[in-house]
């Protein structure tokens, strides 16, 4: 789910400019050198890491001190803060040309790509127009990932009240049938998150649901190049987060990131005072099914101070450090 970004002030603004300009003047600084660039100018993503932390485009402060940030120090600016990469949610708007290009002058890994738009152009819609153009969403979104050196897509597949749910579900997967043959040429997967979207488990029901809805749906494609980007803190309202990835094993591909509160019903801090998600069981179940690859944060940004705030924190959930 989208998170808008939480305001700056103008000291952070200054802090965050202040390093910011120290990643432009050395791009392999110690402070950057999450993302490494190859002697051909490829960028590539820190080796012999099981768990890469990432966080949202969208969570990285669009301007400092005045000044409009370009893509490319906005980048370095989630480098600046540990991150090994970042997973490019405003891939609607922006070309191939312009995600490539950022890379490139950054330095910094971009792993995945999103188009916000999927949650009010969907692919269940009744009308086919409307879901073509979803369609057409979806498969810029791989272009831009693929551009960028990325290896998926995340996509809401819909929503619940737009229809039966075994109508809406075929209507998103005749969907996403279409775009398998560009996701397979580009080398990206189509990875469902889980959302508050109705559709896969019930909205008001309690908790201790099962992801089998999930499983089965993802299972439907039979196509490897489906899969899950499983969001921890979404669903913890409604299940086990342990039990959901031992059973999506495989199929749970990437992570998103965030606290939930069962106790106040709310989003929190990750691994705050108020955040009762049990991360203990979701490292144990992460070893257990061998997941190797990227987990995102997905809440409140800012500047530097709070982006690396956000990544201590990830780092102490997930890899207990």
């Amino acid at each position: 789910m989208k998170t808008l970004a939480q305001p700056v002030s103008r000291r952070g603004f200054l802090a965050g400019t202040a390093s910011l300009g120290a990643a432009l003047a050395v791009p392999n600084s110690a402070a950057a050198e999450s993302s490494t660039t190859s002697p051909g100018g490829l960028v590539l993503p820190p080796a012999g890491r099981r768990i890469l932390l990432s966080c949202k485009l969208g969570m990285i402060a669009a301007e400092s001190g005045g000044r409009k940030l370009t893509l490319a120090e906005r980048l370095r600016l989630a480098a600046e803060a540990g991150f090994d990469g970042v997973d490019f949610d405003d891939a609607g708007s922006h070309t191939p040309e312009q995600a490539r290009a950022a890379v490139q002058a950054a330095g910094v890994f971009v792993h995945n790509a999103i188009n916000h738009a999927h949650w009010e152009v969907r692919l269940t819609d009744p009308k086919p127009e409307t879901r073509a153009r979803a369609r057409a969403n979806l498969e810029h979104c791989l272009r831009v990932s693929h551009a960028a050196g990325g290896s998926g897509v995340l996509i809401v597949v819909g929503k619940g009240d737009d229809g039966p749910a075994a109508e809406i579900e075929e209507r998103c997967r005749a969907e996403i049938k279409k775009s398998l043959p560009l996701a397979a040429a580009l080398g990206q997967m189509i990875l469902i998150e889980n959302v508050w979207n109705q559709m896969m488990y019930d909205h008001d029901r309690g908790p201790e649901q099962g992801p089998e809805r999930f499983v089965k749906f993802v299972d439907s494609f039979n196509s490897p190049w489906v899969g899950m980007y499983y969001d921890v803190g979404n669903h913890w309202k409604y299940g086990q987060p342990a039990d959901w990835i031992r059973a999506f094993g495989r199929r749970c591909v990437k992570l998103d990131v965030k606290g939930f509160s069962r106790a106040k019903n709310k989003f929190v801090e990750i691994g705050g005072e108020d955040d009762d998600l049990p991360w203990d069981k979701v490292r144990a179940a992460l070893a257990d099914i061998g997941f190797a690859g990227w987990a995102t944060a997905e809440v409140g940004g800012g500047d530097l101070a709070r982006l690396t705030k956000v990544r201590a924190q990830m780092a102490r959930v997930l890899l207990g450090t």
